[in-house]
């Protein structure tokens, strides 16, 4: 049998290189030896990825892209198809775990500067994929067609009508009609189903590529490659990814998954958070929610957007915020001026910092779920302002300032000596 095994092998690999592929990115793909907990979530984040696409594939089976049948055919699915309660939530409790996994995941390059030379194409990659998964998130938030769905879909789309000159154009491009309509449907559709998939598959893979091309980052922020044995060039403070890693990631895996299933058997509503209760109802465009705000991953941008005050009524100036956010991650390779890579080395400035950055991600986060006026509003001596509205410009402040100060505070950061080689 093993003959036979070798033969086919061989076969393949005359055609097609497979062994070196494995031994490329797998068996002789060296990696940190001190990888920790923060290091699951990339592994994390390419099952929940898989695990998106396969449930959205059993959904396409059965959903019609249609404003007339689009409710009812997710109520169908639901109560009719074969475990399609399951698959439906499986799906919605997915996007919204993949989102936790990728903020983790970015959070992990905040601590060890993983966005540090030499990888600030892979970060740039990983904020590609962000971008797309966002748009991904965005266009399949619409395909239910229920209340909150089609109300959030037709906010987001009016806010590119406020780029100036072009705006309208583009928000009508998007819609493909005046108002979020049919046409909107089927547009979001092909978005969600082929267009951002292909995106995010591509990217990916360039991400795991440009990755495996300069090596992974560690905890120490040491570049293992540095030194090697004289004799065999592995890298002394390297282990081989397979089946080291592989065997590891497995243990965040089952944890993750059980996680998953708890969510998905127990709680799979979130108490609103993952599927909120106006989704439960047909879209309707001649009656307007109470409140209408985001799923729970794109609050803390949400609240960006109302923390900016309008010029006139043009809300572009908080678009522009809105946009200026995101985008800011992309910056942080050239930002951060430290001579370190890890906060394992680096002072109070950074770690303060970085916990006001945190801090000001999860305050915003909960303000983008609440009506601006939930407590009333201050009194004549800051013109009457809604209280979530100024807390929420308030932590603004503190969000963008974590980037904009960085060239200063991490440069005069006090730092600790790294060491040469990494220590576990």
């Amino acid at each position: 049998m093993n003959k036979y095994m070798e033969q086919l092998l061989g076969w393949v690999d005359a055609r097609f290189p497979l062994t070196s592929n494995i031994k490329a990115h797998l068996t002789e793909y060296y990696a940190p030896k001190n990888f920790n907990f923060w290091y699951f979530f990339g592994s994390l984040a390419l099952l929940v990825l898989v695990l998106q696409i396969v449930t959205g594939i059993f959904l396409t089976m059965h959903y019609k892209p249609e404003a007339d049948m689009a409710f009812a055919s997710v109520e169908y699915i639901m109560r009719d198809v074969p475990f399609g309660k399951m698959i439906r939530y499986m799906h919605s409790t997915g996007a919204s775990l993949f989102f936790v996994v990728i903020y983790l995941h970015m959070f992990r390059g905040l601590l060890y500067g993983s966005y540090r030379n030499p990888r600030e194409l892979i970060w740039l990659f990983g904020m590609g994929i962000f971008l797309a998964l966002m748009g991904e998130a965005f266009f399949g938030y619409l395909l239910p067609w229920g209340q909150m769905s089609y109300w959030g879909a037709q906010v987001i789309t009016s806010l590119f009508g406020t780029v100036p000159l072009i705006g309208p154009d583009i928000a009508e491009w998007l819609r493909g009609d005046y108002l979020t309509s049919d046409a909107t449907l089927n547009r979001f559709f092909a978005f969600h189903v082929i267009a951002l998939p292909l995106v995010l598959c591509g990217l990916v893979a360039a991400h795991i590529i440009a990755l495996h091309e300069v090596g992974s980052n560690n905890p120490d922020g040491v570049e293992i490659k540095k030194l090697k044995d004289k004799t065999t060039g592995i890298p002394l403070d390297g282990i081989p990814f397979h089946p080291y890693y592989t065997v590891k990631d497995i243990v965040g895996v089952v944890v993750f998954l059980i996680v998953f299933a708890a969510i998905i058997f127990f709680a799979p509503e979130m108490g609103g958070y993952f599927l909120e209760a106006n989704n439960f109802v047909p879209a309707n465009p001649l009656v307007t929610p109470a409140h209408i705000a985001p799923t729970w991953y794109f609050t803390p941008y949400y609240s960006i957007l109302r923390a900016v005050p309008p010029i006139g009524i043009s809300q572009f100036p908080g678009v522009v915020a809105m946009g200026l956010s995101v985008v800011a991650f992309a910056f942080l390779p050239w930002l951060d001026r430290s001579p370190v890579k890890s906060i394992r080395y680096k002072g109070n400035l950074y770690k303060g910092w970085l916990a006001a950055f945190v801090v000001s991600f999860f305050v915003l986060g909960y303000l983008g779920t609440v009506p601006a006026d939930v407590w009333g509003q201050f009194g004549p001596w800051l013109g009457k302002a809604d209280i979530a509205t100024v807390i929420a410009r308030i932590f603004t402040a503190i969000y963008f300032l974590f980037f904009i100060l960085m060239p200063w505070y991490s440069k005069k950061d006090k730092t600790k000596p790294v060491p040469t080689r990494v220590t576990g």
